[in-house]
């Protein structure tokens, strides 16, 4: 036994607690060994993940050794993701990872859970005694800190972190790493920013700079934030932590296409970050780039079969995103993302069978999906096996509402698709994100494809009606309102262009006729729509300008 390995109170390695985890008993007793050998005596084994859990869930742990490679089910990624979520392992608690295996892809995937240290196979004793002998003497000396940071008590860590930096100064990078994260826990950020400000004032440290970042947007510098993280990313293109937080930046400066491009760059470095997928797969699916939403949701559920954050949500919303792009599309290419939709839903409501609401929610997307193929008496076959569920319109939550109102207007039921949405919009009144949902499916109850013409229309007609030609205006909202004719806004926008051109000098009595119809279109739009007042004031203009 080394000198490194004892203290004043006796053996470093001594009355700790430890779990080794690996799927191979020889490589489980030359480490219980090994460690035996250190002085180590609390020594648990096991050779799976969910034993391993177990343990944790219900045992102090403060060494973890786990084997990255477990065989079939989850990986070492997996534990240390769903020990992190569950907050099983303490601040203070150690996690190293053990593995033969140094592909980009594992480390990358690994690190986003930050463990505590790597070890390379083969292992010897020298080797492990003397890795871990340095992380416990740091362990030891910050244990008050952590301890505090456990029980979330913000102001004594900070205090404590105060008071530990000029007696350890070899640990003041820590100490000023968690003290400056500590500070933008409590929503100090002037004094985060000191900090950051301070360490890279001696030397260009990458966590240091994303921490700076971090601190800029929470203060709403987005622009310098995003200067930051962009000059980050490109001194260190595997620093992942700073690509979420660019995406998140140029999100709120209005740039979600930047924002987008930014996270498909991420995913490329590091392809087994499943939260990174997910919010990937969001932000394309809000700038209508079904192609790589479905890419990105795809990923989401493979990556996710052993995960602890598997969720339904990721299925459903992998299936939606395929029917979107299979819907009036019979080629082979439609065909297949069709298949691909109706076998992920399928899938689904067996991994979560116990889950009856989302057997309503998948076989009205597998309906769209049908009917999307011109398979209409499949698509009706598959609505009415859920019609008992659908009857009550005050049960059905707002997002099934939503996705059964889409559904029926792919069946040609516009006017119960329109009745159900305005049943919504009077139920969930006061929930916005919901509102908006419904006007968009109001306003644009086609395909995707469909969609992006509209809007291209409609933003050529706006410029037009701009720059005072008046002619191609109304041109545009025409094209645009012959896909989508009850589109609110294009009806309007329509409206008060022809409007315009009958009060400056062209009094044909048509002009006011076809006003007259664009507004019948909108005769059941609800109060609720963020378009109404403006729908009632034309309305009213027009009943003055009518002869």
């Amino acid at each position: 036994m080394t000198d490194t390995t004892k203290t004043t109170g006796g053996n470093i390695f001594g009355k700790l607690n430890y779990l080794i985890i690996d799927d191979f008993e020889n490589f489980r007793l030359s480490m219980r060994q090994m460690l035996r050998s250190c002085g180590a005596e609390k020594i648990e084994l096991v050779a799976h993940a969910a034993p391993a859990i177990q343990h944790c869930a219900y045992n102090h742990v403060d060494v973890v050794l786990c084997d990255y490679n477990l065989g079939e089910g989850k990986n070492g990624q997996h534990i240390l993701e769903e020990l992190r979520h569950k907050k099983l392992l303490k601040r203070s608690s150690l996690f190293l990872m053990v593995t033969a295996e140094t592909s980009k892809e594992m480390v990358m995937g690994a690190r986003e859970y930050q463990p505590d240290a790597y070890l390379t196979k083969p292992i010897n004793r020298a080797m492990l005694e003397k890795r871990l002998a340095g992380l416990l003497h740091q362990r030891n000396a910050l244990l008050p800190i952590n301890r505090a940071i456990d029980r979330e008590n913000y102001p004594d860590a900070i205090s404590l972190c105060l008071e530990t930096l000029p007696r350890q100064p070899r640990f003041k990078t820590w100490l000023m790493k968690t003290l400056a994260d500590l500070y933008y826990q409590v929503g100090d950020y002037s004094h985060a920013l000191k900090i950051y400000d301070e360490v890279l004032a001696q030397r260009d440290l990458s966590w240091a700079r994303l921490g700076r970042g971090r601190v800029l947007l929470a203060s709403g510098q987005n622009d310098d934030a995003v200067r930051s993280l962009k000059e980050l990313i490109g001194k260190h293109p595997d620093y992942m932590e700073a690509y979420d937080l660019l995406a998140e930046g140029l999100e709120s400066l209005g740039r979600p296409t930047q924002a987008q491009q930014v996270l498909e760059k991420a995913a490329e470095h590091s392809p087994n970050a499943l939260l990174r997928h997910r919010q990937l797969a969001r932000l394309a699916s809000a700038n209508q780039d079904i192609s790589t939403a479905a890419i990105a949701w795809r990923q989401t559920v493979n990556l996710g079969t052993h995960s602890i954050h598997d969720n339904p949500d990721h299925y459903l919303s992998l299936g939606q995103s395929l029917s979107d792009l299979s819907e009036g599309d019979l080629s082979e290419e439609g065909a297949e993302h069709a298949d691909e939709a109706l076998k992920i839903l399928s899938r689904m409501e067996k991994r979560f069978k116990d889950n009856e609401s989302l057997v309503v929610r998948s076989k009205i997307v597998q309906s769209r999906v049908h009917a999307g193929q011109d398979r209409i008496q499949e698509a009706e076959r598959t609505l009415d096996s859920i019609a008992s569920e659908l009857q009550d319109e005050d049960a059905i939550d707002g997002e099934t509402g939503i996705d059964y109102a889409k559904t029926l207007f792919r069946l040609g039921r516009e006017d119960q698709a329109k009745q159900l949405l305005g049943h919504l919009a009077q139920r969930f009144d006061d929930q916005p994100e919901l509102l908006q949902k419904i006007e968009n499916l109001l306003d644009e109850p086609v395909g995707f494809r469909q969609k992006l013409q509209a809007r291209a229309f409609n933003r050529d007609g706006i410029k037009a009606f701009e720059s005072g030609d008046l002619d191609a205006a109304v041109a545009e909202f025409s094209s645009a309102l012959k896909i989508v004719p009850a589109h609110t806004s294009l009806n309007l926008n329509l409206v008060q262009v022809l409007m315009k051109k009958y009060s400056e000098g062209s009094p044909d009595p048509d002009l006011l006729v076809t006003c007259r119809n664009c507004l019948d279109q909108l005769a059941g739009l609800p109060e609720q729509h963020r378009q109404y007042r403006r729908y009632i004031a034309l309305g009213n203009k027009l009943k003055g300008m009518m002869p």
